[in-house]
C-alpha cells in the first residue's frame, strides 16, 4: 500500500504493540480471535489507538467526525436534546467524546437558548482524548467524566461514532460450515488461522443474520460478528429503561436485510490511516483505526430484547433536517459569503446522500418520551 510513512517514535509505538499482540498470541497459544487483536490494536493501554498519543481526529489525524466540520451537527442536537429534557431531566450523557467538539457545541447552544442543564457527563475511554475533552469543556462546570455507566438515566444520550470501533469477531462460511478468523504468526508477521465456531458466536451468527439468509451465503462469504456492539446496546438499553429519556447513537451502517448481501462477501471491516481508508487490519497496529460497519437491526433488536423502546431509525440527513438544521444555517446571513459558505459547504456533506448523509443513520430507543414530531415523521424503523 501507497500509504503516509510514520514518523520514528510512532514507528517504534507500533512495533511495541505487535510485540504486546504476538506476546498475548504465544499465551493464547497460538492464535488469539480477532476480536481480541481489535481490542489490543485499539485500546492497550498506552500503545492501542484510542489510547495512545496520538492525533486522531481532524486535518492532522486520520478521520473527520461530523462534529469536527462544523458547529451546525451540535447545535441541531442540542435543540433534539432540549425536547427530551423537557420530558425528563436536564441531564446528557456522551459516550465516546472525541475532542470534545460535540460537548462544546451542544452545551453552547443549550446556554444559548437558555436551556439549563444540570449535568453534562462523558465516558471516555481514552485518556490522551479525555485530556483534551477537559481543555476544551474547561468553561463548563456540568460537565463531569465517568469511569462507568450509570445503572439508569433520566434525560438524553449521545453516541456519535461510537458501536463501529468495537471490537468484532470475524467469520467465513467454508464447506464445512462456519469457522471463526484467528490471529496467528506466520513468518514473523499477523496472519488469519480458521477455528471452530463456538457456541456464543454460532447464537450471535443465528441472532444477527437469520437461518434462512445465512443458508443462502455463498461458501467463502466473510462478515463480522458484533458481539461486544450488542451487548453495549443491551446495557444502554436497561439504563434508559430504568430512567425516562432517548440515546441517540450516530453510525455508519445499514440494516441487516441490506448488511448480509452477496456484493459484500468480504465484510465492512476498513481502517483508516492519515485520511487513508483501506481493508489491512495488520498494517502498523496501534497507529490506525479498525471499524466495522454497524448492522443497525442488530442492535435495535438488542435494545428491545433488554427493555427499551425503539422509538426511531433513518439516515442522517432526514436527521438534521427533522431537527432543524436549514434554519440554524440560515442563522449566518447568505450574504456574508466568507461566513456562510464554509458552513453551507460542510452541511453540504453532512447531508448528501454521496457523502455521510445516506450511509450514517442515527438508531433512537428511549422510554417515556417522544421525540419531535418533525423527527417522528422520518421515522424508517420499519426498515429495520
Amino acid at each position: 500500500m501507497s500509504l503516509p510513512a510514520p514518523s520514528s517514535d510512532a514507528l517504534a509505538a507500533s512495533h511495541a504493540l505487535q510485540h504486546l499482540i504476538a506476546a498475548d498470541i504465544a499465551r493464547a497459544p497460538g492464535a488469539i480471535p480477532f476480536a481480541r487483536f481489535m481490542e489490543l490494536a485499539l485500546y492497550a493501554p498506552g500503545l492501542g489507538y484510542y489510547s495512545g498519543g496520538a492525533a486522531k481526529l481532524g486535518k492532522d489525524g486520520d478521520f473527520t467526525t461530523a462534529p469536527e466540520l462544523t458547529p451546525l451537527f451540535g447545535a441541531a442536537l442540542a435543540q433534539v436534546a432540549a425536547a427530551i429534557i423537557a420530558q425528563s431531566a436536564p441531564r446528557i450523557l456522551e459516550f465516546g467524546a472525541g475532542t470534545g467538539k460535540l460537548a462544546f457545541d451542544i452545551l453552547s447552544e443549550l446556554a444559548a437558548a437558555g436551556v439549563a442543564l444540570e449535568q453534562y457527563a462523558i465516558v471516555e475511554l481514552s485518556g490522551e482524548l479525555r485530556a483534551r475533552q477537559q481543555e476544551k469543556l474547561r468553561a463548563f462546570p456540568q460537565v463531569v467524566w465517568l469511569d462507568a455507566l450509570p445503572d439508569a438515566w433520566d434525560g438524553v444520550v449521545f453516541g456519535n461514532e461510537v458501536l463501529d470501533a468495537m471490537p468484532v469477531h470475524l467469520v467465513r462460511k467454508t464447506a464445512a460450515g462456519w469457522r471463526e478468523l484467528h490471529v496467528t504468526i506466520e513468518a514473523g508477521s499477523f496472519a488469519y488461522q480458521e477455528q471452530a465456531l463456538g457456541g456464543e458466536l454460532q447464537r450471535q451468527l443465528a441472532f444477527q443474520i437469520g437461518a434462512e439468509a445465512e443458508a443462502a451465503l455463498p461458501e467463502g462469504y466473510e462478515t463480522e460478528l458484533h458481539g461486544t456492539a450488542c451487548g453495549f446496546m443491551a446495557t444502554l438499553a436497561r439504563m434508559v429503561a430504568k430512567g425516562r429519556g432517548a440515546a441517540f447513537l450516530f453510525d455508519y451502517g445499514f440494516p441487516g436485510h441490506e448488511y448480509y448481501l452477496d456484493q459484500r462477501d468480504k465484510g465492512t471491516l476498513m481502517c483508516h490511516y492519515r485520511h487513508h481508508a483501506h481493508a489491512e487490519p495488520f498494517y502498523l497496529p496501534g497507529l490506525q483505526d479498525i471499524t466495522a460497519h454497524v448492522d443497525f437491526t442488530a442492535m435495535a433488536l438488542a435494545a428491545q430484547d433488554a427493555g427499551a423502546a425503539v422509538l426511531a431509525y433513518m439516515n442522517q440527513a432526514s436527521f438534521l433536517i427533522g431537527a432543524g438544521v436549514g434554519e440554524l444555517l440560515l442563522r449566518t446571513d447568505p450574504a456574508d459569503a466568507k461566513a456562510y459558505l464554509p458552513q453551507a459547504n460542510a452541511l453540504q456533506r453532512l447531508l448528501s446522500p454521496a457523502e455521510m448523509g445516506e450511509l450514517f443513520k442515527v438508531l433512537v430507543i428511549g422510554n417515556n418520551v417522544a421525540l419531535p414530531p418533525a423527527l417522528a415523521a422520518s421515522d424508517r424503523s420499519h426498515r429495520l
